[in-house]
């Protein structure tokens, strides 16, 4: 009547190594998004500085948020995915990328389309 469950089977880990390749790998990706937006903030306040305007609080939230988000999706990322396969570590890794790129176009799109709102 009574019957037993099945004994469960671990699933198997990836190597250390390709854990760290495929984090960097991907870090890299994720490093350049924080570099556009910090080369994106200088180059807006060195513009804007020399025509007499400066950012305002949503300007400089807006393009400091744009370098911290790759970070913090990255961080996500690889706490969902460093337990488990390689394939699914690296599959997570492409879509935190691709939320990463959509939110720089939707920056993008903001920025160029409410500049007035984003200086003072």
């Amino acid at each position: 009547m009574t019957e037993t469950a099945p004994p469960t089977q671990a699933r198997p880990r990836a190597p250390l190594w390709l854990i760290v390749a495929i984090a960097a790998m991907a870090g890299l990706f994720f490093a350049y998004a924080v570099w556009s937006a910090v080369g994106n903030l200088i180059q807006t306040v060195a513009f804007y500085s020399e025509a007499g305007f400066s950012l305002n609080a949503l300007g400089w939230f807006v393009w400091l948020f744009a370098a911290l988000f790759p970070v913090l999706v990255w961080s996500a990322a690889f706490a969902l995915g460093f337990r488990r396969r390689a394939h699914e570590l690296a599959l997570i890794m492409l879509v935190g990328l691709a939320l990463v790129a959509v939110f720089w176009l939707n920056i993008l799109s903001y920025v160029s389309l409410n500049t007035s709102s984003l200086l003072s």
